[in-house]
């Protein structure tokens, strides 16, 4: 796989075709823990990782073992499911013993990342869209992270510009939230000319 095919696979995955813009995957975490930066930050980080290590396993779980059996129509998303839940339990033992602030602040949508459908998206979308790319796997996967982690990062920056402003008290709250959602995924269509 050449440099060239690894850019435009993040360059797609981060701007294109961002999971949550694009396929609106993961909406819970970026409406609930999107009205803190450094929540916003501490979770893409997390689900970063998530979706890095679920790449890195689930395919080859996927390839030399349930798809050589034939398992893989009936196992393929309780295997993906039980791996995602193994490295979040992982991810919040960390973070309750290194940044319990962090860990706090996160609070229910640590273990939601578990049932994330960004990450089951991701894990089963590298074995349909590259099925023979190890690779090209791992780089979706952690592209879409940073995506992800964009995505938080923008919409924290721009909830918390929100709270300043003189918003109508019926649009207050989780439906400004949605509206702001809709815009920025409008105005994210912009990069779908860069790569086809």
């Amino acid at each position: 796989m050449s440099l060239g095919t690894i850019f435009a696979i993040l360059i797609s995955v981060i701007f294109v075709n961002n999971f949550i813009f694009s396929r609106f995957l993961g909406l819970c975490p970026y409406l609930g823990v999107t009205k803190d930066t450094s929540s916003a930050i501490g979770m893409g980080m997390a689900v970063t990782f998530v979706m890095t290590m679920a790449s890195i396993v689930t395919w080859p779980l996927y390839r030399y073992f349930l798809e050589p059996f034939g398992l893989e129509r009936v196992l393929r998303t309780t295997s993906f499911i039980l791996v995602i839940a193994s490295l979040v339990q992982f991810i919040e033992m960390v973070l309750q013993k290194v940044n319990p602030a962090l860990y706090k602040a996160l609070g229910i949508y640590l273990p939601i990342i578990t049932t994330n459908c960004a990450i089951l998206g991701v894990a089963v979308l590298n074995i349909d869209k590259f099925h023979d790319s190890y690779l090209g796997s791992i780089v979706q996967g952690f592209g879409a992270g940073l995506g992800f982690t964009l995505a938080m990062i923008l919409m924290s920056s721009v909830r918390q510009r929100m709270e300043m402003a003189d918003i109508p008290k019926a649009l207050q709250g989780i439906p400004i939230a949605f509206v702001t959602a809709g815009l920025m995924s409008m105005g994210f269509l912009g990069f779908s000319g860069l790569i086809k």
